[in-house]
């Protein structure tokens, strides 16, 4: 606990900065492999990934969040969990294998048989390396952590953009899928230096599985709900109909799921060591909520203002159908970056079943959203899911916070200023686009209007809103050295 302030601000920085460098990176592959290959290789692999992401979220049945969120836990612990989560992942790996011909059978896509028995293998990386990340997380070793995640994302793409060079079409996706999982793990062994023991007995894991265990149903539930709506399209659409919309949900959902990702290690880390200590937990999460909308605002309002030009930039010439879907996304985008930290608060303080709760409640409204708008195709199943999501937006709040340490009240003022600067630096970017943007090309015209929604949306939350101390003094404490004693600690 001791310099745990400045802890958490350089794991911070070393977490963002690293899925800065990812969100580069993934872009990139992105825009280099949508040249590369066709829809329909993307469209093949989303069809496997759809079925199984399920089982993905049994890869260690929520053991790395259980041994996470406790205060304490024994090498005895850890080694236990390891050999459970490897069995796991054997199991995953065998049923996924055994469904392949049921997954083809199902799009009617015979390629799919290989396809989904090769990416099975990611099961058993993924399992092999969960407990070394949970290691890494509980010293709050985040900056090992992104020197491990962005060298194993940089070297899979290009494994990726090789063989899409070479002509490998959609195998140079699956290539990718499963060398991310085994560069990661083999990067958190090194990391780490930690070699399990031999499992054992009655050594307190029955209260980590049950926590685990509803982790992971809330994980199952939300994950059903979310990825219904490529089901459906690829059944009813096919599979050209799902690799637009596939990538304009990919493309729209990298700058929100980094920013959360990389905040939320960190933060779920380090409340869950402050639990005991309400006014402390309080304060931690509020600042950290109000620095990852200001993150994550701006640019998802960004994506929803300037869609045709970032389809145009990112995805190609090719990809024109995919704007609107994009900009169709774009509200459900914004509304998640509100909602998904406060899965932050749930967690660390051990209210997972009441997160379960939730997602059961807004599993059907959205699978029910996406069948209302299913006839009207990829942009009628993006407009009915950015609906439901503006609907479920302040209910989902209120609850969460219900009989914790904070309020809605809390909240509301936490979002307020960045929602308020981003929506300034919007309507002064709208403007300019409206004014001068004729006659630009895509690219120019981008990078113009971003920089000018920035640069309005900064000044305006630094000065007119008075946080500029705020961020000043994050950024100062981002960049000091650590003292001896933080450093040994």
């Amino acid at each position: 606990m001791k310099d745990l302030k400045d802890k958490t601000i350089r794991g911070g920085v070393a977490r963002l900065s690293s899925q800065a460098v990812n969100f580069v990176v993934r872009l990139g592959s992105l825009m280099v492999l949508a040249r590369l290959l066709d829809p329909k290789d993307f469209g093949l692999v989303a069809m496997v990934t759809a079925f199984t992401g399920v089982l993905n979220l049994f890869r260690d049945f929520g053991l790395s969040s259980a041994a996470v969120q406790r205060g304490q836990v024994t090498d005895e612990q850890v080694s236990t969990l390891f050999w459970i989560n490897l069995l796991v992942g054997v199991v995953l790996a065998m049923a996924t294998i055994a469904g392949a011909p049921v997954i083809a059978a199902f799009y009617h896509e015979p390629d799919l048989v290989g396809v989904t028995a090769s990416l099975s293998m990611a099961f058993v990386f993924n399992a092999a390396g969960v407990q070394h990340s949970v290691l890494l997380q509980r010293e709050l070793r985040f900056t090992a952590l992104a020197i491990v995640n962005t060298i194993s994302l940089i070297f899979s793409s290009s494994l990726a953009i090789i063989g899409a060079a070479a002509g490998y079409g959609y195998w140079a996706l699956v290539a990718m899928t499963l060398v991310l999982p085994l560069a990661t793990t083999i990067g958190c062994w090194v990391a780490t230096r930690w070699v399990p023991g031999r499992p054992h007995r009655n050594v307190g894991i029955r209260s980590l599985v049950r926590f685990g265990g509803t982790v992971t149903m809330n994980g199952l539930v939300y994950y059903v709900a979310s990825n219904f709506d490529k089901i459906l399209l690829g059944r009813y659409w096919g599979v050209d109909a799902l690799g637009l919309y596939g990538r304009a949900f990919q493309l729209i959902n990298i700058p929100t799921d980094n920013l959360n990702t990389a905040a939320g290690d960190v933060a779920f880390s380090v409340l869950s060591r402050l639990q005991n200590d309400p006014p402390l937990f309080r304060s931690y999460f509020l600042k950290g909520y109000a620095i990852v909308l200001t993150l994550t605002l701006p640019l998802s309002l960004a994506c929803g203002l300037f869609a045709d030009d970032v389809t145009a930039v990112f995805l190609g010439s090719k990809w024109g159908a995919a704007a609107p879907v994009f900009r169709l996304l774009a509200p459900a985008m914004m509304m998640f970056a509100i909602v998904n930290p406060l899965g932050w608060l749930l967690t660390s303080l051990g209210l997972v079943r009441r997160g379960l709760t939730m997602a059961i409640v807004l599993a059907p409204l959205m699978i029910g959203a996406y069948i209302v708008g299913l006839p009207y195709g990829p942009s009628g199943v993006a407009t009915a899911y950015s609906a439901v999501m503006l609907v479920w937006v302040v209910p989902a709040v209120a609850w969460a916070v219900q009989g914790t340490v904070l309020s809605m009240r809390d909240v509301v003022v936490a979002l307020s200023r960045p929602m308020g600067a981003s929506l300034a630096g919007g309507a002064v970017a709208v403007v300019f686009r409206f004014m001068y943007g004729a006659g630009i090309s895509p690219f120019v015209r981008l990078i113009l209007e971003s920089t000018i929604l920035l640069v309005t949306f900064a000044g305006v939350l630094l000065f007119a809103m008075g946080q500029s101390s705020f961020y000043f003094d994050l950024l100062r404490r981002s960049t000091r050295q650590p003292t001896a004693s933080s450093a040994l600690s």
